[in-house]
């Protein structure tokens, strides 16, 4: 299902609004809770999306927003049919050949529900012996299969990661492992489940763009580093994932130059981090 929502993010300067000097069309995952998800009244919310109405607002942008599935994004941003991305994107040194990306603006890791009240978990070695629920077909699906010699869990695959949720709920398993964010979102919906270990990747998520298009990827990441510098992506993600963002994370940490360091399409700057 694709869907468009247009709307006009302006600047609001000395309390009033400044004339639109851009237009972006944009794309992201509209059914990825808690970044983007559909609402009531036919529109889209989450973190994703506040993230890029901020963007526009410091911009004076006008941001056209489609919602499509993720399959079709990189595709359609190669082919032109998009200026940027905003859906959860991970850079990895294949994509970082193949687009340019902004600096990273958040960590991706794995992280672990249990039931509220349950045991805390400090390494993996604690879940041996344990049923962990996972979406069938994940990231998080082969993972935990390629480590269940090692840590001696046993994994179960359910159909979606609400079902993966509900098993831990019900009993059938102890724990179910996703996204950090997915997860963090699951326990601020459900006060019977409860986070638990934290498994570090590395790795973070950035917004891609056409290779070639220096311009506009600095004229975006000076925004991001803005937001980060002056606290408005730490409070996105209190709202969205009930947690503040650590001290060291890519939510709250400028990076140097232009794209994500040690990556292929990063270009070395002196400029300094911060709010124009």
């Amino acid at each position: 299902m694709k869907y468009l929502i247009s709307g006009l993010a302006l600047s609001l300067a000395l309390g009033g609004p400044a004339l639109a000097q851009d237009k972006y069309v944009v794309a992201v995952d509209g059914t990825f809770a808690p970044h983007a998800m559909p609402t009531m009244d036919g529109g889209l919310e989450g973190f994703n999306i506040d993230l890029i109405n901020v963007i526009g607002e410091r911009l004076g942008a006008e941001i056209e927003i489609v919602a499509t599935q993720y399959s079709g994004i990189l595709p359609g941003l190669q082919a032109g049919t998009y200026d940027f991305v905003i859906a959860p994107t991970t850079i990895t040194p294949e994509r970082a050949e193949a687009y340019y990306f902004s600096e990273g603006y958040l960590n991706t890791d794995f992280q672990f529900l249990v039931k509220a009240g349950g045991p805390e978990i400090t390494e993996l070695e604690q879940f041996e012996g344990q049923v962990i629920a996972v979406n069938k077909g994940s990231a998080y699906d082969s993972w935990a299969r390629e480590l269940a010699d090692e840590i001696g869990w046993t994994v179960e695959s359910y159909g979606t990661a609400t079902d993966a949720v509900q098993a831990v709920v019900s009993g059938r398993a102890f724990a179910t492992v996703a996204g950090n964010t997915v997860i963090a979102w699951a326990a601020k919906q459900n006060p019977a489940v409860q986070l638990s270990y934290l498994h570090s990747t590395g790795l973070v998520w950035g917004m891609p763009f056409r290779k070639g298009d220096d311009e506009l990827r600095e004229k975006i990441e000076g925004v991001i580093e803005c937001l980060k510098t002056d606290g408005t992506i730490a409070e996105l993600h209190v709202k969205w994932f009930d947690s503040e963002p650590a001290e060291d994370s890519a939510a709250v940490t400028p990076r140097p130059g232009w794209g994500e360091p040690d990556l292929p399409g990063y270009v070395e700057d002196d400029h300094e981090p911060g709010c124009a």
